[in-house]
């Protein structure tokens, strides 16, 4: 098992858990990493967090950006900064289990993968379990990628040698903008999924709005429209599958607890395409 891990995060105000997030990096049982964290002009106290951080293991690269552009232009930075064999990502406020990046290197190893995801699991602002996994179909080639963003982004790692280096249209919206980069990546080669859970994702306590819906919907459509190159009518017809392939993706790939901790029953093999 060997190469650099360039770990790519964007941060914006995330004072708050970005503590417990940065430990998880160092608590990696694979230490040959880089933490790349580019500041989107914060107003609370993240820089000084992170410095202090920096400070103590040259691992961890800060970048701050002179005027706000969003995740985008955040990831961008980081990509461009990057050094390692293999790129992985992770957000500021979310957390990876001790295992993740010695595991999920092996499984690509062994198997020759140059692209690969795996299941995660939901905790609350409080680091608990939700009872809510998320897992995905075996293997995700263009088409399929096409018609529904599977990888949860805290769980992507990808060779840099093939995949190249990354950049995403800033004018593509915050809840898209990892998914503009698996669209780029699958061109190049598949994406294949560890069925083991090695990573935690926060679900923050915001109301998705009908208003934020909406700019949901308008920022794939973006997505399809800038980043893809599609046309307008193209772009619309793909965005309703696209919402039409995420209602399949929490009746196949959504695994809740009962209440007496039970799975809900799940699908044998590979569930309809998502």
């Amino acid at each position: 098992m060997e190469g650099l891990v360039s770990i790519i995060m964007p941060n914006y105000n995330g004072e708050r858990f970005l503590e417990e997030t940065i430990e998880s990096v160092l608590a990696q049982t694979y230490p040959d990493w880089e933490l790349l964290i580019t500041d989107d002009c914060s107003t609370d106290g993240s820089v000084a967090l992170i410095r202090r951080f920096a400070g103590k293991d040259s691992r961890i690269r800060l970048f701050v950006q002179e005027k706000n552009g969003g995740a985008a232009e955040a990831r961008n930075r980081s990509l461009r900064e990057a050094k390692g064999k293999w790129i992985a990502f992770l957000d500021s406020d979310d957390l990876w289990l001790p295992e993740k990046l010695e595991r999920q290197i092996s499984f690509m190893e062994e198997g020759g993968y140059l692209f690969s995801y795996t299941r995660y699991e939901h905790v609350d602002e409080e680091t608990r379990p939700t009872g809510v996994t998320v897992v995905g179909p075996r293997t995700i080639g263009k088409r399929k990628m096409f018609r529904y963003c599977y990888p949860g982004c805290l769980t992507v790692m990808y060779d840099a040698a093939t995949v190249g280096v990354l950049q995403i249209d800033p004018r593509i919206g915050n809840g898209e903008n990892d998914y503009a980069l698996w669209l780029k990546a699958v061109k190049k080669t598949k994406c294949y999924y560890l069925d083991e859970c090695l990573a935690r994702y926060r679900v923050r306590k915001v109301s998705l709005s009908h208003g934020k819906k909406m700019r949901l919907i308008k920022n794939h459509y973006y997505l399809l429209r800038y980043s893809e190159g599609r046309g307008r009518v193209v772009s619309f017809y793909y965005m309703m599958i696209h919402l039409f392939y995420g209602t399949l993706k929490k009746l196949f790939y959504v695994k809740r607890k009962r209440p007496d901790g039970e799975n809900q029953k799940e699908s044998e093999g590979e569930v309809p395409p998502k």
